[in-house]
Protein backbone atom coordinates (compact mmCIF):
# COMPACT_ATOMS: atom_id res chain seq x y z
CA UNK A 1 0.00 0.00 0.00
CA UNK A 2 2.89 2.35 0.76
CA UNK A 3 4.39 1.62 -2.64
CA UNK A 4 1.06 2.32 -4.30
CA UNK A 5 0.78 5.62 -2.45
CA UNK A 6 4.27 6.67 -3.53
CA UNK A 7 3.60 5.74 -7.15
CA UNK A 8 0.29 7.64 -7.23
CA UNK A 9 1.94 10.68 -5.69
CA UNK A 10 4.77 10.57 -8.22
CA UNK A 11 2.30 10.27 -11.12
CA UNK A 12 0.25 13.19 -9.82
CA UNK A 13 3.33 15.39 -9.40
CA UNK A 14 4.52 14.45 -12.89
CA UNK A 15 1.16 15.38 -14.45
CA UNK A 16 1.04 18.71 -12.61
CA UNK A 17 4.64 19.42 -13.63
CA UNK A 18 3.75 18.86 -17.29
CA UNK A 19 0.70 21.13 -17.01
CA UNK A 20 2.90 23.87 -15.55
CA UNK A 21 6.27 23.64 -17.32
CA UNK A 22 5.13 22.80 -20.85
CA UNK A 23 2.92 25.90 -21.29
CA UNK A 24 5.47 27.97 -19.35
CA UNK A 25 8.06 26.95 -21.93
CA UNK A 26 10.84 26.68 -19.36
CA UNK A 27 11.97 24.76 -16.31
CA UNK A 28 13.36 27.95 -14.75
CA UNK A 29 10.33 28.71 -12.61
CA UNK A 30 11.29 28.58 -8.95
CA UNK A 31 7.76 29.12 -7.62
CA UNK A 32 6.53 26.07 -9.52
CA UNK A 33 9.35 23.95 -8.12
CA UNK A 34 8.48 25.12 -4.60
CA UNK A 35 4.82 24.24 -5.21
CA UNK A 36 5.65 20.79 -6.57
CA UNK A 37 8.21 19.99 -3.86
CA UNK A 38 5.88 21.15 -1.09
CA UNK A 39 2.99 19.15 -2.50
CA UNK A 40 5.12 16.02 -2.80
CA UNK A 41 6.62 16.30 0.69
CA UNK A 42 3.29 16.97 2.42
CA UNK A 43 1.47 14.26 0.44
CA UNK A 44 4.06 11.62 1.27
CA UNK A 45 4.33 12.67 4.92
CA UNK A 46 0.58 12.61 5.43
CA UNK A 47 0.35 9.36 3.45
CA UNK A 48 2.80 7.62 5.80
CA UNK A 49 0.93 9.02 8.79
CA UNK A 50 -2.41 7.79 7.44
CA UNK A 51 -0.91 4.38 6.74
CA UNK A 52 -0.21 4.07 10.47
CA UNK A 53 -3.38 5.64 11.85
CA UNK A 54 -6.06 4.68 9.31
CA UNK A 55 -4.87 2.29 6.58
CA UNK A 56 -8.46 1.58 5.55
CA UNK A 57 -9.00 5.21 4.60
CA UNK A 58 -5.68 5.39 2.78
CA UNK A 59 -6.68 2.34 0.77
CA UNK A 60 -10.06 3.94 0.03
CA UNK A 61 -8.46 7.16 -1.18
CA UNK A 62 -6.10 5.28 -3.51
CA UNK A 63 -8.98 3.73 -5.46
CA UNK A 64 -9.76 5.01 -8.98
CA UNK A 65 -11.58 8.31 -9.46
CA UNK A 66 -14.51 6.45 -11.00
CA UNK A 67 -15.82 3.47 -9.02
CA UNK A 68 -18.74 1.02 -8.94
CA UNK A 69 -21.54 2.37 -6.76
CA UNK A 70 -20.46 5.97 -7.30
CA UNK A 71 -23.25 8.41 -8.07
CA UNK A 72 -23.45 9.16 -11.81
CA UNK A 73 -23.68 12.89 -11.24
CA UNK A 74 -20.46 12.67 -9.22
CA UNK A 75 -18.60 11.10 -12.14
CA UNK A 76 -19.71 13.96 -14.39
CA UNK A 77 -18.92 16.66 -11.83
CA UNK A 78 -15.50 15.17 -11.04
CA UNK A 79 -14.69 15.12 -14.75
CA UNK A 80 -15.59 18.79 -15.06
CA UNK A 81 -13.66 19.70 -11.90
CA UNK A 82 -10.51 17.83 -12.94
CA UNK A 83 -10.65 19.46 -16.38
CA UNK A 84 -11.10 22.89 -14.80
CA UNK A 85 -8.15 22.24 -12.48
CA UNK A 86 -5.94 21.28 -15.42
CA UNK A 87 -6.96 24.36 -17.43
CA UNK A 88 -6.33 26.50 -14.32
CA UNK A 89 -2.74 25.27 -14.04
CA UNK A 90 -2.08 25.87 -17.74
CA UNK A 91 -3.51 29.39 -17.62
CA UNK A 92 -1.37 30.28 -14.60
CA UNK A 93 1.74 29.06 -16.39
CA UNK A 94 0.90 31.15 -19.44
CA UNK A 95 0.10 34.20 -17.33
CA UNK A 96 3.00 34.11 -14.88
CA UNK A 97 5.82 32.83 -17.09
CA UNK A 98 5.11 32.50 -20.82
CA UNK A 99 3.58 35.99 -21.23
CA UNK A 100 4.71 37.45 -17.89
CA UNK A 101 1.42 39.31 -17.62
CA UNK A 102 1.41 39.25 -13.81
CA UNK A 103 3.92 40.56 -11.32
CA UNK A 104 3.05 39.27 -7.85
CA UNK A 105 5.25 40.63 -5.02
CA UNK A 106 7.45 38.11 -3.26
CA UNK A 107 5.67 38.75 0.05
CA UNK A 108 2.32 37.76 -1.46
CA UNK A 109 3.92 34.68 -3.01
CA UNK A 110 5.05 33.67 0.46
CA UNK A 111 1.54 34.32 1.80
CA UNK A 112 0.21 32.11 -1.01
CA UNK A 113 2.61 29.34 -0.04
CA UNK A 114 1.48 29.53 3.57
CA UNK A 115 -2.17 29.37 2.45
CA UNK A 116 -1.43 26.20 0.45
CA UNK A 117 0.23 24.58 3.47
CA UNK A 118 -2.66 25.58 5.76
CA UNK A 119 -5.20 24.17 3.29
CA UNK A 120 -3.25 20.92 3.03
CA UNK A 121 -3.05 20.57 6.81
CA UNK A 122 -6.79 21.21 7.12
CA UNK A 123 -7.38 18.41 4.64
CA UNK A 124 -5.26 16.03 6.67
CA UNK A 125 -7.00 17.01 9.92
CA UNK A 126 -10.31 16.19 8.25
CA UNK A 127 -8.99 12.80 7.14
CA UNK A 128 -7.88 12.08 10.69
CA UNK A 129 -11.36 12.93 11.96
CA UNK A 130 -13.42 11.20 9.27
CA UNK A 131 -12.38 7.70 8.24
CA UNK A 132 -15.01 7.77 5.47
CA UNK A 133 -13.68 10.87 3.65
CA UNK A 134 -13.36 9.13 0.30
CA UNK A 135 -12.66 11.11 -2.88
CA UNK A 136 -15.89 9.87 -4.49
CA UNK A 137 -19.51 10.07 -3.40
CA UNK A 138 -20.77 6.62 -2.53
CA UNK A 139 -22.06 4.98 0.63
CA UNK A 140 -19.31 2.84 2.18
CA UNK A 141 -21.58 0.23 3.73
CA UNK A 142 -18.77 -2.34 3.65
CA UNK A 143 -16.78 -0.13 6.04
CA UNK A 144 -19.71 0.62 8.33
CA UNK A 145 -19.98 4.28 7.35
CA UNK A 146 -21.73 6.49 9.88
CA UNK A 147 -22.21 10.21 10.48
CA UNK A 148 -19.13 12.07 11.78
CA UNK A 149 -20.00 15.20 13.75
CA UNK A 150 -16.84 15.88 15.75
CA UNK A 151 -13.83 18.12 15.18
CA UNK A 152 -14.28 20.50 12.25
CA UNK A 153 -17.47 18.65 11.34
CA UNK A 154 -19.09 20.23 14.41
CA UNK A 155 -18.74 23.63 12.71
CA UNK A 156 -19.30 23.02 8.98
CA UNK A 157 -20.66 20.02 7.14
CA UNK A 158 -17.92 19.94 4.51
CA UNK A 159 -14.66 21.04 6.18
CA UNK A 160 -12.46 19.51 3.49
CA UNK A 161 -14.18 21.57 0.81
CA UNK A 162 -13.91 24.63 3.07
CA UNK A 163 -10.19 23.97 3.44
CA UNK A 164 -9.82 23.95 -0.34
CA UNK A 165 -10.79 27.63 -0.57
CA UNK A 166 -7.45 28.98 0.77
CA UNK A 167 -5.74 26.48 -1.56
CA UNK A 168 -7.50 27.95 -4.60
CA UNK A 169 -6.35 31.42 -3.55
CA UNK A 170 -2.89 30.41 -2.38
CA UNK A 171 -1.73 28.54 -5.48
CA UNK A 172 -2.04 31.47 -7.92
CA UNK A 173 -0.37 33.81 -5.45
CA UNK A 174 2.49 31.35 -4.92
CA UNK A 175 2.91 30.80 -8.67
CA UNK A 176 2.74 34.54 -9.35
CA UNK A 177 -0.46 34.70 -11.38
CA UNK A 178 -3.07 37.38 -10.74
CA UNK A 179 -5.31 35.92 -13.45
CA UNK A 180 -5.15 32.56 -11.70
CA UNK A 181 -7.24 34.05 -8.90
CA UNK A 182 -10.22 33.92 -11.26
CA UNK A 183 -10.06 30.16 -10.90
CA UNK A 184 -10.79 30.37 -7.17
CA UNK A 185 -14.51 31.25 -7.47
CA UNK A 186 -14.97 28.78 -10.34
CA UNK A 187 -13.44 25.84 -8.49
CA UNK A 188 -15.16 26.84 -5.25
CA UNK A 189 -18.50 26.96 -7.07
CA UNK A 190 -17.93 23.43 -8.39
CA UNK A 191 -17.23 22.22 -4.84
CA UNK A 192 -20.36 24.02 -3.61
CA UNK A 193 -22.47 22.23 -6.21
CA UNK A 194 -20.90 18.94 -5.21
CA UNK A 195 -21.59 19.64 -1.54
CA UNK A 196 -25.29 20.19 -2.22
CA UNK A 197 -25.64 17.07 -4.38
CA UNK A 198 -23.57 15.00 -1.97
CA UNK A 199 -25.85 15.99 0.90
CA UNK A 200 -28.92 14.89 -1.04
CA UNK A 201 -27.31 11.47 -1.42
CA UNK A 202 -26.29 11.26 2.24
CA UNK A 203 -29.71 12.34 3.50
CA UNK A 204 -31.26 9.64 1.36
CA UNK A 205 -28.81 6.83 2.13
CA UNK A 206 -26.94 7.53 5.39
CA UNK A 207 -28.98 7.16 8.62
CA UNK A 208 -28.69 10.18 10.89
CA UNK A 209 -27.34 12.59 8.28
CA UNK A 210 -30.56 14.58 8.04
CA UNK A 211 -30.46 15.22 11.79
CA UNK A 212 -26.79 16.19 11.55
CA UNK A 213 -27.55 18.65 8.74
CA UNK A 214 -30.27 20.20 10.88
CA UNK A 215 -27.84 20.65 13.81
CA UNK A 216 -24.88 21.99 11.82
CA UNK A 217 -26.39 24.71 9.68
CA UNK A 218 -23.46 25.73 7.50
CA UNK A 219 -21.86 23.81 4.66
CA UNK A 220 -18.56 25.62 4.07
CA UNK A 221 -18.24 28.92 5.94
CA UNK A 222 -19.77 29.53 9.41
CA UNK A 223 -22.33 32.34 9.47
CA UNK A 224 -22.23 32.56 5.66
CA UNK A 225 -23.26 29.31 3.91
Amino acid sequence: MIAQMLIRTAVFIAIVALLLFVPAGTLHWSAAWVYLAGTAILSVAFGFRLARTDPGLLQERMKPVFQPGQERWDKLLLTITLAAFAVWLVLMALDAVRFQASQVPLLLQIVGGIAVVVATVIGFVVLQENSFAAPVVRLQAERGQHVVDTGLYAHVRHPMYAGAIPYFVGVPLLLGSWHGLWGAPVLTALLAVRAVLEERTLIRKLPGYADYAARVRYRLIPMVW
